[in-house]
């Protein structure tokens, strides 16, 4: 019998690491979440159940040579840049034209040699898949990472990485969102054209950013500025006051001609802004 796409479990976002030494902490790797199945032959399938095998051929032989008879292993497909860090953006390019780029971040083993593992603790879990893992290999294992919570989002915080998992120990797998992981998200501050700002009576401010190179439109950012910087914002709103981009129609927004420049404080490693704040923002050059 074959084994089938099990449906993930979700980490729930969270603002800070929880404390206590009944969690572990992972780096949170910036990929595709995928699922290794290896029965009669090896599929790979994408986190809503797509088969995605013919994408990753290379991951898909990786498989192979870890000698098991069956296993399902949940982990992130990843492709490093230079520094060593996992880049979304070339992780698309690497699928299509460079498959040798490709590895695998196994974090969870769900079943193994016809055994379901779900209701084990998931320190027992990994480390059975970590004796599964071979060195050097496409498939690589995700490690813990040790020390206080805090100290360690700092760190992966300063070193411009996506985020950590934190899970607990005694956690099972158990399908959909679940509070038992969760992930801590760092920020970052990055510059984008405004196109306007949506404002009602009553309600919070938004500014709508636009990507500086495409010019498309990638989200709102909360205008949460002292007092000085906003009253210095909707002047100049009002001052570079302009038509509604080709394709955009949104009530109650002001919206500007090019030239005004905001800088934003967003979560990194999401396409669009998410939990995104203007910072400031200044004329172009």
């Amino acid at each position: 019998m074959r084994l089938k796409f099990v449906e993930p479990l979700l980490p729930t976002l969270v603002e800070k690491p929880p404390e206590g030494d009944e969690w572990i902490h992972e780096v949170k790797f910036d990929g595709y979440r995928s699922q290794i199945i290896i029965d009669h032959d090896v599929r790979i399938f994408t986190r809503n159940g797509h088969d995605w095998t013919a994408k990753y051929r290379d991951l898909a032989g990786a498989a192979k040579r870890l000698g098991v008879e069956s296993a399902i292993i949940d982990g992130e497909a990843v492709v490093l840049n230079e520094a060593g860090l996992s880049d979304y953006h070339e992780l698309r390019k690497a699928i299509t034209r460079r498959q040798h780029d490709l590895y695998f971040v196994a974090f969870d083993l769900l079943h193994l040699n016809g055994h379901d593992l779900r209701d084990m603790d998931l320190e027992d879990r990994r480390e059975i898949l970590e004796g599964i893992i071979l060195p050097d290999d496409r498939i690589q294992f995700s490690q813990a990472l040790p020390g206080d919570a805090k100290a360690i989002f700092h760190l992966i915080d300063e070193a411009g990485i996506e985020g950590m998992v934190s899970k607990r120990r005694d956690s099972k797998y158990r399908s959909g969102r679940s509070t038992s992981w969760l992930k801590i998200k760092s920020y970052m501050v990055e510059e984008y054209d405004l196109l306007g700002v949506e404002r009602e009576p009553g309600k919070p401010a938004f500014a709508l950013m636009a990507d500086r190179k495409t010019g498309q439109y990638v989200g709102s950012a909360f205008i949460n500025s002292r007092g000085a910087i906003r009253d210095r914002l909707w002047k100049r709103v009002q001052e570079h006051s302009g038509p509604a981009p080709k394709g955009m129609k949104r009530p109650a927004t002001q919206w500007v001609k090019p030239g005004l420049i905001g800088r934003v404080k967003h979560l990194r490693g999401e396409e669009d802004l998410r939990h995104a704040s203007l910072q400031d923002f200044r004329e172009d050059e």
